[in-house]
């Protein structure tokens, strides 16, 4: 019979599974921006004629519409892509530091979810015995 694995060590592993589908729903979330992109690419490519007098032009438009829907999604993807590091850091016991601030940036940038789950992270975190598991010697106010 091999040893049941310790609540840190089911905890620390919860987490990571947890991070790696919160970061699978921010890349899907972020893919939704794209629309934005193809009406800016369409508009600026004339397909709805020439501008009315006194109006914008439809390129000058089109061009807000893709910066706006191209900064969307490479912000969303790249939120993703650190929540889904900082799962594999915790599922690996690494980047201790990385894992707290990334807690912290899901708290107010990925609500609902994220903010239960950077609470429950920055929890998790802050035990002895998990610091011991990261091997870090890192301490907080208060500690």
């Amino acid at each position: 019979m091999e040893p049941q694995p310790s609540q840190d060590e089911q905890q620390l592993r919860l987490l990571a599974i947890f991070h790696y589908v919160l970061g699978g729903l921010m890349a899907l979330g972020a893919c939704f921006p794209i629309i934005h992109l193809a009406v800016g690419l369409a508009m600026m490519s004339g397909r709805f004629g020439p501008p009315r007098p006194g109006e914008a032009p439809p390129g000058l438009i089109g061009a807000i519409f893709v910066g706006i829907g191209a900064g969307a999604i490479l912000l969303g993807w790249t939120m993703a892509l650190c929540i889904l590091f900082a799962g594999r850091s915790l599922a690996q016991r690494r980047r201790y530091v990385f894992c707290m601030v990334m807690a912290g940036l899901m708290t107010v940038t990925c609500i609902p979810l994220g903010t239960g789950l950077g609470v429950i992270t920055m929890i998790v975190l802050q035990r002895p015995s998990v610091k011991q598991a990261f091997g870090t010697r890192i301490t907080f106010v208060g500690d």
